[in-house]
């Protein structure tokens, strides 16, 4: 029985020592594998960079395609933008050109218009004092001297110019405006005209008294391009009403504001008119606003 117990118990310590050396010997493999395992991935790392460094990295290149594409895009998007506002630029320059052209000969026809209207309105000046002094046979021709000269004797010097009388030349200043010039001439007229005589069997002539009240004055001036009248402001291109002595009344619009008159055009047939300051601080022509509609 003895030699029975002693068989088992070294059964048992047999079985025990070699699940110890089984143990031992997984761990060993363990420890094995894992370092193979480092030393596999260390290596796969070092040839990725390897790779990354010779350019053939298949990551790296897939990448550096996408990035090649994104940047042919872009420039593609940059040459389609140039080329648009390439386009809009000169659309503008040709539009830009042609409104300066038109403006340019907009401003042919209104400075030759405006010349021409100035050029008419002052042979008509000139016609009509030209009929007054024909009218009051008053003259501002200077007729010459008539002077007899006698022939040179054979044996007389010959005469030097007189060098100390020396005619100046006549001048004439005109402070007024035409418009003014001419209602003093036809005031003038009205004062030389004779007065019809008086029969017997008309009664006692009483003191004539002027018809008219004195004309009123109005405010009237010209500062920086803009007309000021009767306390309100007056420019280019506002629609008025211009009323004269006669009670016409005509829808007009400004055209032009210059240093002491004004241009005005007809909406009716599109004709110019030139006002003067002094007409209308005198009443000769009277302004009123006219809505644009």
């Amino acid at each position: 029985m003895a030699g029975n117990a002693h068989m088992l118990n070294r059964n048992e310590d047999t079985e025990d020592a070699s699940e110890t050396d089984l143990a031992k010997h997984d761990e060993d493999d363990y420890v094995e594998i894992k370092e193979q395992m480092y030393q596999e991935k260390l290596a796969s790392l070092k040839r990725q960079l390897q790779q990354l460094q010779e350019g053939t990295l298949q990551e790296y290149q897939k990448r550096m395609k996408k990035l090649d594409q994104q940047y042919k895009e872009r420039l593609r998007n940059a040459d389609l933008f140039l080329q648009l506002e390439t386009e809009q630029v000169e659309r503008n320059y040709i539009k830009e050109k042609k409104a300066a052209v038109k403006e340019f000969e907009d401003k042919k026809i209104e400075l030759k218009e405006n010349l021409i209207a100035e050029l008419e309105e002052k042979k008509k000046m000139i016609e009509n004092e030209k009929l007054t002094m024909e009218l009051t046979g008053d003259s501002m021709e200077v007729k010459p001297t008539m002077t007899r000269k006698l022939r040179r004797r054979p044996n007389d010097p010959v005469p030097l110019p007189d060098k100390r009388r020396k005619p100046a030349p006549a001048q004439l200043n005109y402070m007024l405006t035409d418009e003014q010039i001419m209602e003093d001439l036809r005031m003038l007229n009205k004062l030389k005209s004779p007065k019809p005589p008086a029969s017997p069997s008309s009664p006692e002539l009483l003191p004539t008294t002027p018809t008219e009240s004195p004309a009123h004055r109005f405010e009237a001036r010209i500062e920086d391009g803009k007309l000021y009248y009767d306390k309100r402001w007056y420019h280019k291109s506002q629609p008025i009403y211009l009323e004269s002595k006669e009670s016409t009344k005509i829808s007009c619009v400004i055209s032009s504001v210059g240093t002491n008159e004004i241009w005005v055009r007809k909406t009716s047939d599109s004709t110019k008119m030139r006002i003067y300051l002094g007409q209308l601080q005198r009443g000769v022509f009277v302004i009123r606003r006219r809505s644009a509609a």
